[in-house]
């Protein structure tokens, strides 16, 4: 379990939601014209007419639920990095070393022959645990032992940086214990969400029988579990609500904690966790906790065992022999579509990117990602923030005293790229070729205890939240910086031989859609330091909130699989960043000495180059059901919205392709912010 992202609760705002692959590129080459479908008017639906040829020649390989630009690249990272682990575990480096760590995580996750020796020995001792509770003081202390090795059950804890003072890092305990992607999936009464609740329970089921429960027991298990779940589901926060950083901001002492919580004495759970010098922290949704609290008493003591072995059981299945893997599959299946396991070296891949993540890392950027990648791509960058800083001293809308705040933050703001300063210390996690469902225990303990110690203790500002080799990017609020890791600086969405318009369209947009963040209608909360502050007038912000309620209303008319509705309240910070974004990459590509080179190629001016490069990074083929999840828990919209959506509110795009008026490719009423 990776606490941090559950902790800061959707103010560290990623490019993707999606989570692989082109080499360098000739200038026709990077236009892409056989991505084209030339069929579809780009009057009618633009991402159509630049993607749908991608699309018919990239069906979705049967093991992934989606399918496109993203995945593409990190399938290419991620052979990148598994060439380099497997040289780590031939090598058999010196015992406490990383490459030692990298190498052994790595051989312990293929050697399936013990895997499949010790099935599900290496959890005894945590069922026997669970079996051994007595009452509510067992309980607690076994809750905090799970909590600690990575097991999701009740709630999380973990750190944040305080909203109101951003130079301190406080505790923060938030939601949790479900074992379906969110509240929606155990309360809406869609038919394809109760089928999802059907496949559910059974998957359970069928789980505690591997475990060896008889079929009647299991079946009532997994009523249990339901139960238990759905309770918590119906006291857990919505995500559009979540949003607001002043809904999920609740500094408590520990007799407030208690009052919170009944039956739940929180000093008594500081002790256990191992840090009783906690005398307070963010109990980020108050009515959660209090159904908790309520349910300790009325939920008998062996409904909560049957609860916590399941949450045990669900949080380790992948790591054990092939029965568990392959039903856990069996549900992951249901909820995206994919049709097949990934291979196993990806799977031990992506676990190692968890357990080891800035380990691998520091490997990856020694070999792919050369110093004059990063210099290109701060040209760029700087380009696009000299766009945002023209953009705020100039908008007609905003009063000057807003105004000057607006750009003191934007002076403020960090700009990170490919890699951090300082790498992560790894010296105190033990690694070993043993068992590999305990490698993966120590590290989600090893990366718990981390995060916890951090509690009371000054912000690093020199900390990132995603490994160099992710395919993604991000800005956070409460540090006011923009991080662009090296994994996402290769083509498509940055080619140095590329023509600049189609590097600006792509990762142009990408960094000025990270930018933008600090001024969507989440970032505009805090200001330059970081710190939930209103630096608004009151004039301002009306008017600011009145343009935001436009991109929420806009993308509420969105539809996926054929009724359900995608969540303009939920995507309004993504959307107002893809468009800031896209309108400020083309303002600094117009700015920029390589626009007055630029050169028509294949029949595209260079304004309509930039456009398809920013549509072609979208390219995507996903399943239905995977887009009915996203829909549901993801803050981004669907890539054909994501285009579509930004570039109706644009009249740069509408000249560039000459699109008439009327057209379903222009807003009659734009969306206009920056």
């Amino acid at each position: 379990m990776r606490l941090h992202r559950l902790a800061i609760l959707g103010i560290l705002l990623g490019l993707s939601g999606a989570a692989l692959g082109a080499g360098a590129a000739t200038d026709g080459d990077a236009v892409h014209p056989d991505w084209l479908d030339t069929h579809v008017s780009p009057a009618q639906n633009f991402y159509q007419y630049a993607n749908g040829g991608w699309e018919k020649s990239h069906p979705i390989p049967a093991a992934y639920s989606s399918w496109g630009t993203f995945n593409i690249l990190q399938l290419s990272n991620e052979k990148a990095t598994r060439q380099l682990i497997q040289d780590a575990a031939r090598a058999h480096g010196a015992p406490g070393s990383a490459e030692q760590k990298v190498g052994d995580f790595y051989a312990s996750g293929m050697d399936e022959k013990l895997i499949g020796r010790v099935g599900m020995g290496p959890l005894s001792p945590e069922f026997d645990g669970i079996a051994a509770i007595r009452d509510l003081a067992d309980l607690q202390r076994e809750l905090v032992h799970l909590q600690m090795i990575g097991v999701d059950a009740m709630f999380g804890i973990g750190e944040m940086q305080d909203y109101k003072d951003s130079t301190k890092v406080i505790g923060i305990a938030a939601q949790g214990g479900l074992g379906l992607p969110d509240r929606d999936y155990y309360l809406k009464q869609d038919p394809k969400f109760k089928q999802i609740r059907a496949a559910y329970v059974a998957h359970v089921a069928r789980t505690f029988q591997l475990l060896g429960d008889g079929k009647v027991l299991a079946a009532r298990e997994a009523a249990t579990v339901m139960a238990i779940e759905t309770g918590f589901a119906k006291a857990s926060m919505p995500l559009v609500q979540q949003r607001n950083p002043r809904a999920i901001y609740h500094v408590m002492n520990l007799a407030q904690l208690d009052r919170s919580t009944p039956n739940f004495p929180w000093n008594a759970y500081f002790r256990e966790i191992g840090y009783p010098q906690i005398t307070s922290i963010n109990l980020a949704m108050p009515k959660f906790f209090g159904a908790l609290g309520k349910n300790l008493r009325t939920v008998p003591l062996g409904q909560w065992k049957v609860y916590l072995r399941w949450r045990l059981i669900d949080a380790f299945a992948p790591y054990l022999s092939q029965p568990f893997v392959e039903e856990d599959f069996r549900m992951d299946s249901a909820l995206t579509g994919a049709q097949k396991l990934l291979p196993r070296w990806q799977r031990v891949v992506h676990a190692e990117n968890d357990a080891l993540g800035f380990a691998v890392g520091r490997l990856y950027v020694e070999k792919e990602f050369p110093p004059s990648s990063k210099a290109a791509v701060l040209d760029i960058l700087h380009n696009i923030r000299a766009a945002l800083k023209s953009d705020l001293t100039t908008l007609p809308w905003m009063t000057p005293a807003t105004r000057k705040a607006a750009v003191a933050k934007l002076d403020m703001m960090g700009e990170r790229i490919g890699y951090p300063d300082k790498w992560r210390d790894y010296a105190t996690l033990r690694i070993d070729r043993g068992p590999y469902v305990l490698n993966v225990m120590r590290a989600n303990e090893f990366e718990q205890r981390r995060e916890l110690n951090k509690i009371g203790k000054p912000v690093d500002l020199t900390e990132w939240f995603m490994t160099p080799q992710e395919v993604n990017a991000y800005y956070y609020a409460p540090m006011n910086n923009i991080n662009f890791p090296a994994g996402i600086l290769r083509p498509p969405f940055f080619d140095p031989q590329a023509p600049a318009a189609v590097n600006y369209g792509a990762v142009g947009w990408v960094m000025g859609h990270e930018m933008t963040h600090g001024f969507d209608d989440q970032g505009a909360q805090f200001d330059g330091r970081g710190n939930l502050k209103n630096w608004w007038t009151p004039e301002d912000a009306k008017r600011f909130y009145a343009a935001t309620s436009c991109i929420s209303n806009q993308f509420s008319g969105y539809t996926v699989d054929g009724t359900l509705h995608v969540q303009g309240k939920l995507v309004t910070g993504e959307e107002t960043a893809d468009l800031g974004g896209l309108m400020l990459a083309w303002r600094a590509f117009h700015a920029s000495s390589a626009y007055k080179s630029a050169k028509t190629l294949d029949g595209f001016t260079p304004d309509q180059q930039f456009f398809l490069g920013a549509a072609h990074v979208w390219a995507y083929n996903t399943r239905p059901a995977e887009l009915r999840r996203r829909v549901t828990i993801d803050p981004h919209a669907p890539p054909e919205d994501r285009v579509n959506g930004s570039l109706v509110n644009l009249p740069q795009f509408q000249s560039a392709f000459h699109i008439p008026a009327g057209s379903p490719m222009v807003n009659a009423h734009r969306c206009l912010i920056w």
